[in-house]
C-alpha cells in the first residue's frame, strides 16, 4: 500500500496521546458518532462506528466532502516531534528567563498571540471564522473529533512548556562558579639549586640591566631599602623600580668565597671540587687561617641573628646541614636550630657536649607504632617491668653469672659470649637504621643553639680530613651581610622557547635562575613575577635534598609578639616566615599562579 504524503506509518503514538483520545471519545462518542447519516451510502468503503466507539484512524485517500473541494486527510498527530510533515515544523528553543529555562516555540514560524482555535484553523486549512460546516457528516464527525485530540495535544504540550527544567552541573557556567583564591603559598626552608619559570608573557626584562639599574640593586641590599611592588604592570621592560628590584632579589651572601670554587652544594660534591687547585690541602697554616676567619664569621651571623639583624643563616659541610632562625620566625620566640642529615657518632658528640635536642620524625614514627600495636604491647611491657624487677636492674653484675645455667650444663665453652661491642650494637640498631636518612633531623632549641655554634667552632669533623674538600670550612649562606661574607648573585637567564599545544606550538617565554635559592629570595622573585607577569606563570623548582626536610614542625608555637622591623627582609617576606611550617618533611616542587592565585605541589 502506497503512504499518503504527510505521514509516517511507523510512528508510535505515545501512551498519553492514546489515553486521552479513549477518554475524550468515552465522554463525547455519542455525540460525535450519529447511527445514521444521508453519507453512508455515498461511502461504501467507510464503516460508520457505534455510539460509545471511536473509530480509529488509519491512513487513507483524499476524502470528498459533499459541498466541498477535494482536500487530504489530515493526520491528528502531525504535531509530535517525529511525524513527517509537508510544513516545516517550528523548532524547540530554550529561552533563559534568568533563574531557569523554559520550552518554547519559535516566533518566526508561528506568531505567538495567535489563539490555539485559530492555529487549529489554519493547520485544517479554513480560515478564521468561516463555515466548516458545509462537508459530509461523517467528515464533520470526523474533524471535530480530530480538532478535540489536537485541542487535548496542544494543552499537554503547553503545559510541558511552561513547566521549568532543572539545570544540571554541566549546564552551569564555570565562570559563575568563583574558584578559591590562594593570595599566598606556604613557607618553604629548605635551599634550592635551580629555578625554572615559564609565562606566556616576555620575561626579556630579567635580562640585561643597565648600570644604574643594576648599582641601585646592590646599594637598596646592602641598606635593606625595599619597595613594595605594584599589583600590575603594564610594561616591566620600561618600568626601572621593577628591574632594580629584581636585581635586589637576586643577591645572598656567602662566606668563605673561592672565584674558581664553586661552595655549595657541599654534600655529595666530591666531581665539582676533584681537579680543582687546592693550595691548602697540604698546608696546615693556610687550613688553621682558613678556619680562624670562618669562625669569626661563623659567630658574627650568630650575634646578628641573636639581635634580630640577621633571619636566618645556613651552615653547609660536607655531612650535614645546619638552619639557624631568628626568633620569632617559624612560629617559634627563640632561636631555633635545625640539623639534617645526621649520624649515630655525630648525635653522640652533641650529648657529650651537653646540646639538648630532639628526633621530632623518629618520636613521631614510635608513637605512631605504639598506637598501631597498642593492647599487643601492654602484657609484654608488664612482663619486661616484672622481669627487670626480679633482676634488680644492676649493671655490674659478673657476667659469668648470666651463663650460670651453661655451666650446670657443661657446655659454657662451647658457646661463644657476646662482647660488650656486640650488645651495644645491637642496642643501637634502631638509631643506626635512620642515619643520613630525612628521619635522623635534629632540632635544637634557646639556648642549646648557642652550644651548638661553639661545637661547631671546635669539632674537628666539620672539616673533611680527606678527599677534594679536605681543609676547606663549610659554606656559610646568609641574606644580609655579616664578617667576612663576599656578595654573591644568582645567575638568570631569559629565553623564548615554543610549547606544543594541541592545537599546534604556542610561544613561552622562560627564566632560569641557578645558585642557592634562599627562602627570602624566593618569596621575593615570586613577588616580581606576580605583578610583572599579570598573574600568569608557573614556576619549577629544585630542592637540594638534604634540606627538604628543614620543613618540619617540631618547636613549640606560641603567639608572642617579636618585633622584626629592622631583620632585613621586605614585611611580606617576614610575614610568610613567621608562619610556622606546614609543609613536614617534603618542599615545594612546583608553583603556579593563574589569575593571581597560587597552586603548588610538593
Amino acid at each position: 500500500m502506497t503512504n499518503p504524503s504527510g505521514y509516517s506509518p511507523s510512528f508510535k503514538r505515545p501512551a498519553e496521546i492514546l489515553r486521552m483520545r479513549r477518554s475524550r471519545a468515552r465522554s463525547v462518542g455519542g455525540l460525535l458518532c450519529p447511527s445514521s447519516g444521508p453519507d453512508s451510502s455515498e461511502n461504501p468503503g467507510l464503516t460508520r462506528p457505534s455510539p460509545g466507539e471511536l473509530r480509529p484512524f488509519s491512513p487513507g485517500p483524499r476524502l470528498l466532502g459533499r459541498n466541498s473541494p477535494a482536500r487530504k486527510r489530515r493526520n491528528p498527530f502531525a504535531s509530535i516531534e517525529n511525524a513527517h510533515s509537508p510544513k516545516k515544523r517550528k523548532p524547540l528553543v530554550l529561552k533563559d528567563d534568568g533563574d531557569s529555562f523554559f520550552l518554547a516555540r519559535n516566533s518566526d514560524l508561528v506568531p505567538e498571540n495567535k489563539s490555539v482555535e485559530s492555529r487549529l484553523t489554519d493547520r485544517e486549512g479554513f480560515p478564521s471564522g468561516s463555515d466548516s460546516s458545509s462537508g459530509s457528516e461523517p467528515d464533520r464527525n470526523r474533524d471535530s473529533q480530530e480538532r478535540l485530540l489536537d485541542q487535548d495535544f496542544l494543552n499537554v504540550e503547553q503545559e510541558a512548556a511552561e513547566r521549568p527544567l532543572l539545570k544540571s552541573p554541566q549546564a552551569i557556567a564555570p565562570a559563575s562558579i568563583a574558584p578559591p583564591t590562594c593570595r599566598e603559598y606556604p613557607a618553604d626552608w629548605s635551599l634550592k639549586t635551580r629555578l625554572l619559570f615559564t609565562s606566556p608573557l616576555s620575561l626579556t626584562w630579567t635580562e640585561q640591566p643597565k648600570a644604574q639599574e643594576e648599582a641601585v640593586g646592590l646599594s637598596n641590599s646592602c641598606r635593606a631599602q625595599f619597595s613594595a611592588p605594584p599589583l600590575s604592570l603594564q610594561d616591566p621592560q620600561s618600568c626601572s623600580e621593577t628591574r632594580c628590584a629584581f636585581q635586589q632579589s637576586l643577591v645572598y651572601w656567602q662566606h668563605p668565597s673561592l672565584p674558581w670554587l664553586s661552595l655549595f652544594p657541599r654534600i655529595n660534591a666530591e666531581r665539582n671540587f676533584s681537579g680543582r687547585g687546592a693550595p691548602w690541602a697540604h698546608d696546615a697554616a693556610l687550613q688553621q687561617s682558613l678556619m680562624r676567619e670562618w669562625s669569626a664569621s661563623l659567630s658574627s651571623l650568630y650575634s646578628l641573628l641573636k639581635s634580630k639583624r640577621c633571619p636566618y643563616f645556613y651552615v653547609c659541610s660536607y655531612q650535614f646541614t645546619v638552619l639557624f632562625r631568628a626568633a620569632g620566625l617559624a612560629g617559634c620566640d627563640s632561636i631555633t636550630a635545625v640539623v639534617s642529615p645526621t649520624t649515630l657518632g655525630l648525635r653522640e658528640v652533641m650529648k657529650a657536649e651537653g646540646i639538648e635536642f630532639s628526633l621530632p620524625l623518629v618520636k613521631a614514627r614510635k608513637k605512631r607504632l605504639d598506637l598501631q600495636d597498642g593492647l599487643d604491647e601492654e602484657p609484654n611491657r608488664a612482663c619486661l617491668k616484672e622481669l627487670e624487677a626480679e633482676g634488680g636492674g644492676e649493671e655490674g653484675d659478673d657476667e659469668d653469672d648470666s651463663f650460670q645455667w651453661l655451666k650446670e650444663m657443661g657446655v659454657q665453652d662451647k658457646i661463644k659470649k657476646p662482647d660488650g661491642i656486640t650488645i651495644k650494637l645491637q642496642k643501637d640498631a634502631h638509631s643506626l637504621s635512620v642515619d643520613h636518612r630525612p628521619e635522623s633531623v635534629v632540632c635544637v632549641e634557646g639556648s642549646h643553639t648557642f652550644t651548638l655554634i661553639n661545637f661547631l667552632i671546635n669539632c674537628k669533623s666539620v672539616v673533611a680530613s680527606t678527599g677534594s674538600q679536605a681543609g676547606l670550612p663549610p659554606t656559610l649562606l646568609a641574606p644580609t651581610a655579616f664578617r667576612g661574607a663576599t656578595l654573591h648573585t644568582l645567575k638568570s637567564r631569559s629565553v623564548n622557547v615554543k610549547n606544543q599545544v594541541k592545537s599546534g606550538f604556542q610561544n613561552v617565554s622562560s627564566l632560569e635562575i641557578a645558585g642557592p635559592v634562599l627562602p627570602s629570595s624566593l618569596h621575593a622573585i615570586i613577588g616580581l613575577l606576580r605583578s610583572a607577569q599579570k598573574g600568569n606563570f608557573s614556576a619549577s623548582l629544585y630542592t637540594h635534598a638534604p634540606t627538604a626536610v628543614m620543613n618540619v614542625n617540631a618547636f613549640e608555637h606560641k603567639d608572642t609578639a617579636v618585633d622584626l622591623s629592622g631583620i632585613g627582609l621586605p614585611p611580606a617576606s617576614v610575614e610568610q616566615l613567621q608562619q610556622p611550617p606546614s609543609l613536614g618533611q617534603s618542599a615545594l616542587s612546583h608553583i603556579s599562579m593563574n589569575d593571581y592565585s597560587y597552586s603548588w605541589r610538593s
